[in-house]
């Protein structure tokens, strides 16, 4: 049967539990609103692991103060049903009170990484994010983590948190799951509306463009960048926060396309801000 936890202390218990009798962990971080994109992390923890557990939190660090943290979506119990069903033993549910208690002062931060591409536009976002990451390693003691590749900043922020500390643990990043339009799944997307949704497909053609223009031969990141903006902007309800190229590997900029690059963007559609990114082997 699947256990809810909300107490921090409670949470570690279980874990040391499990790891007393020999059980690997696999941890799935989540902000709530499951989607398949979640549960396609949830399935694979499931696949490499004994225990899987799934924090929910909408953690309030990583939202600056004028984004989306008290309309941000959440149903715990329809999470649960899902969760359930993708075969989570345990959800982590904290309160906001048991992660950042009345004094609380302690903030984990990336340099550099978490300075660029959303980091300008989300200034504090990424320092928020591997705070509540640190936290929830040491509470869940965790083997393996998932995360997404559509996140792949934060992923590789994670990473690099990760082997600076000395964290005795592996990271996983897993495929983009998306719409049949392409679009990536994310929690964000319930904010548009139907004409907006129907533009925010042009995300996923505008990387599928860039992609068929390096098979092509065109290997300037300025060429690339200009003809994904062309196509963007040819809809109503789309204004671009940032379209870049990096190296995969560290996020600094290419002057060429050669290795592996990740070509990642963020767009608004409406109100809403969406990010995408593909890796293209140049």
């Amino acid at each position: 049967m699947m256990k809810l936890i909300r107490d921090p202390r409670q949470m570690h218990l279980f874990s040391a539990k499990a790891r007393r009798a020999g059980r690997t962990i696999g941890l799935v971080p989540t902000m709530g609103y499951l989607h398949e994109g979640h549960l396609s992390l949830a399935h694979r923890a499931r696949r490499d692991m004994d225990i899987t557990v799934m924090s929910i939190f909408v953690n309030p660090a990583q939202f600056g103060p004028k984004e989306d943290l008290k309309k941000y979506p959440r149903d715990l119990k329809h999470d649960m049903k899902l969760a359930k069903d993708a075969g989570v033993d345990a959800i982590f549910y904290p309160s906001t009170e048991a992660m950042y208690p009345d004094g609380y002062k302690t903030y984990v931060g990336v340099r550099e990484l978490s300075d660029i591409l959303c980091g300008r536009s989300r200034p504090g976002h990424f320092t928020g994010v591997t705070t509540v990451v640190v936290k929830l390693f040491n509470i869940v003691e965790c083997d393996v983590v998932y995360f997404g590749q559509k996140d792949a900043q934060q992923a590789l922020i994670i990473k690099k948190m990760a082997a600076d500390l000395n964290m005795p643990l592996k990271i996983k990043v897993m495929p983009i799951i998306r719409e049949k339009d392409g679009l990536a799944m994310s929690s964000r997307n319930k904010y548009l509306s139907p004409g907006e949704r129907r533009d925010a497909a042009v995300l996923h053609k505008a990387l599928l463009l860039a992609k068929s223009l390096i098979r092509r031969g065109r290997k300037a990141p300025a060429y690339l960048v200009s003809r994904m903006k062309d196509l963007i902007r040819k809809k109503k309800s789309a204004r671009i926060d940032y379209i870049d190229i990096v190296d995969a590997r560290d996020l600094s900029p290419v002057k060429s396309i050669k290795g592996k690059v990740l070509i990642l963007l963020a767009v608004w559609i409406g109100k809403t801000r969406l990010i995408d990114n593909i890796i293209i082997n140049g």
